[in-house]
């Protein structure tokens, strides 16, 4: 698929705008336009419905996986109960991820007792250290200095961070585009590691203890029950199932949206609409069903450009945002990313392994063709 493309289908059309021939790529005044053309089209509004039946459902999929732990008893079928509620974990941490957007509900205290509650009783991580750093992520993504998610952590996203790299992970390093899915096996245990690590170390964390303590009982509750009434061997094997689970689906979730696109300079002044569409990249289907899959599939994330362009609209609202913000990209000949799920992850990959060359000659990195539109 093409990285600057049309968009495909009809397009309800908003009114003229007497000020669009003089709004032009670069400046502020195109977002403020982009978003007159959402609302015009009544794309702005909450999805309670949409939520209250994806809560439901996902309720009751822990609900047979709690029924069949218990059926199946001393089973190694276990795993595949593991691996369900490593799925069924990442759905409900992509909830957490919209209720700390205000995709929801409509108050912002409302999403935040959603969004607590999904992140740190059900899928066992801190709140508070997402929000810190997403928040940070989605003021200035891809930003070097700037963006905690280009920030070094066994894989190097910069040069500079593998050229630094000694001894084995020097290795990883220079192979990390192809080990990149096996150490994701080991995400789901960092993510657990890094926001209890936040909570404790931190120097203000907004109700710290509280979080600690939900975090304690719910990691309590699912060990002892595991232990209680599985043998040892089992239930280790049902840990490690279900962290690799949620750290592949987590970590290959998130990573086809701005791995491989534009870095931007610390000091680069940059107008918010080029800034988030420039570094963003969508994960489409080439159907309309097929998008509706991967929305669910991938939590609303492969809307990335619309999702970072409005990071409070709801999921199902993204698809036709999407054909608005695309249609004006082709219009004005904005760069506007897409790539089906295969093409995605492929520059990902060749991303990270151009990077990782690097830490065996610097001289020899071809970051340059890293900043086109693939």
């Amino acid at each position: 698929m093409s990285s600057t493309s049309s968009t495909a289908g009809s397009l309800r059309q908003a009114s003229p705008d007497p000020t669009e021939d003089t709004i032009r790529p670069g400046d502020p005044k195109t977002f403020f336009h982009i978003k007159d053309l959402v609302r015009e089209a009544g794309l702005t509004g909450r999805r309670r419905g949409y939520y209250l039946i994806t809560i439901g459902v996902l309720t009751l999929a822990l609900g047979g996986i709690t029924t069949g732990v218990i059926l199946l008893g001393d089973s190694w079928l276990q795993l595949l109960m593991a691996a369900a509620l490593g799925v069924v974990l990442t759905q409900f941490a992509f909830l957490a991820h919209e209720a700390a957007h205000r995709q929801i509900l409509s108050s912002g205290k409302a999403n935040d007792k959603l969004g607590r509650f999904l992140a740190n009783a059900v899928v066992g991580i801190s709140y508070q250290w997402w929000l810190n750093k997403h928040n940070r992520h989605h003021a200035t993504p891809n930003t070097i200095g700037k963006d905690p998610d280009i920030e070094w952590d066994t894989i190097s996203f910069q040069p500079v961070d593998a050229q630094r790299q000694t001894g084995f992970l020097r290795w990883i390093t220079e192979r990390q585009g192809y080990l990149f899915f096996p150490l994701l096996t080991l995400e789901g245990l960092n993510l657990h590691y890094q926001s209890i690590k936040y909570l404790f170390v931190a120097p203000r964390v907004k109700r710290r203890w509280r979080e600690l303590t939900t975090i304690a009982a719910r990691i309590a509750l699912y060990l002892g029950v595991l232990f209680i009434f599985l043998p040892w061997g089992i239930a280790l094997a049902f840990v490690g199932v279900q962290l690799a689970v949620f750290g592949v689906y987590m970590g290959g979730s998130f990573a086809p949206n701005h791995k491989g696109m534009p870095m931007v300079p610390k000091t680069a002044r940059i107008d918010f609409f080029t800034r988030q569409v420039m570094t963003s990249r969508n994960v489409m289907a080439r159907s309309r069903w097929g998008n509706h899959v991967l929305s669910v599939v991938y939590g609303g994330l492969n809307y990335q450009v619309e999702h970072h362009l409005f990071p409070s609209m709801p999921r199902p609202n993204l698809h036709a945002v999407s054909q608005i913000v695309r249609k004006y990209c082709a219009e004005h000949q904005i760069p506007y990313t897409v790539a089906t799920v295969r093409e995605s992850y492929g520059s990902v990959i060749r991303y990270l392994n151009k990077v990782g060359l690097s830490a065996r000659d610097p001289f020899e990195c071809p970051m340059i063709s890293s900043l086109r539109y693939s």
